[in-house]
């Protein structure tokens, strides 16, 4: 099976909560016609942002089933659904959960308490899940900061060496732009090679790689396309600016606490989800003052995404 390559802004969702941690997939039609509007052109749920880590398998189901049912009939936005975890085998039994619902794919991340360490071991976890899906797009997603599997992504391809078919691609959330570079020349670029770390994304380009999922797309998309737009035309010092301007407000979200950051991020254009889940902690109403302050100060009011006019 060749894929089509995506390109463009892939949002990571976060998952909208109930004040009492209750999931409100309520919010999850309103939040597609948010991402929409802002020209995002796909959603990877249930991973690091849409807390699946910290999700029920259950929970997880009926987030993939809100985010299919609110997406039904536009084949141009691509839903992912993250199906990792520590037991392969609910890994295979959401896999086939995806195919069921209908979304455009699954994908899979390394076993982080038992882990694959080496590239045969972590390819043969790949084929197990993605065959519970054969007709569904599978993109494996590199993330070693939190799984701590330590294979490169150019031995993972190597040892999949075309053996599984729906294959598509890499969410590849990494700073190793040798290995990422050495991908997208595996088997005469048959992989589709998603870039997953918004702050580098203008090293990205400069690679080739036009398709992105990132947490920051959720809420500040504009100034992403405007950097991808600077980029294409050849300017180079305004597309450094509005990267710049990414990290400062990825800086935030470190010295206000981390992922939970986001959410305050998003209340501030209107798409209240909620806190995070225990072990993450959220702002206090002191913290959050302070947050919006600093966020007045770089400016974003001039970059952030916008609510649809009805």
């Amino acid at each position: 099976m060749i894929y089509k390559k995506l390109t463009g802004l892939i949002a990571a969702p976060f998952t909208p909560m109930h004040p009492d941690g209750r999931l409100n997939l309520e919010m999850i039609p309103a939040y597609y016609r948010f991402l929409k509007h802002n020209n995002v052109i796909g959603a990877f749920i249930n991973g690091s942002t849409g807390e699946g880590a910290s999700q029920t398998k259950e929970e997880k189901k009926r987030v993939a089933e809100a985010w299919g049912e609110a997406t039904r009939g536009d084949d141009a936005f691509k839903v992912i659904n993250l199906v990792g975890g520590t037991s392969l085998r609910d890994c295979v039994e959401m896999a086939e959960h995806t195919a069921h619902v209908g979304l455009y794919a699954v994908s899979f991340t390394a076993p982080y308490y038992f882990k694959p360490f080496t590239a045969a071991a972590l390819a043969e976890c790949c084929r197990e899940v993605a065959a519970a899906a054969p007709q569904t797009a599978f993109y494996y997603y590199h993330i070693p900061v939190l799984t701590g599997c330590p294979v490169s992504m150019y031995d993972l391809l190597k040892a999949v060496d075309g053996s599984i078919p729906n294959f598509a691609g890499i969410k590849y959330t990494h700073e190793d732009f040798m290995d990422f570079l050495s991908c997208m020349y595996v088997d005469g670029g048959r992989y589709d090679m998603l870039w997953g770390r918004d702050e580098n994304m203008l090293s990205a380009l400069a690679l080739g790689s036009f398709g992105a999922v990132g947490s920051t797309y959720n809420y500040a998309a504009p100034l992403y396309h405007a950097l991808i737009d600077a980029f294409k035309e050849g300017a180079l010092q305004t597309a450094k600016d509005l990267q710049y301007r990414s990290v400062e407000m990825i800086r935030l979200l470190g010295k206000y606490g981390g992922i939970a950051t986001g959410k305050a991020y998003m209340k501030l254009v209107g798409m209240d989800c909620g806190a995070f889940r225990l072990p993450v902690l959220n702002l206090n109403a002191a913290a959050f003052e302070a947050f919006k302050q600093e966020v007045a100060g770089i400016g974003f009011e001039s970059f952030r995404s916008r609510q649809p006019v009805d």
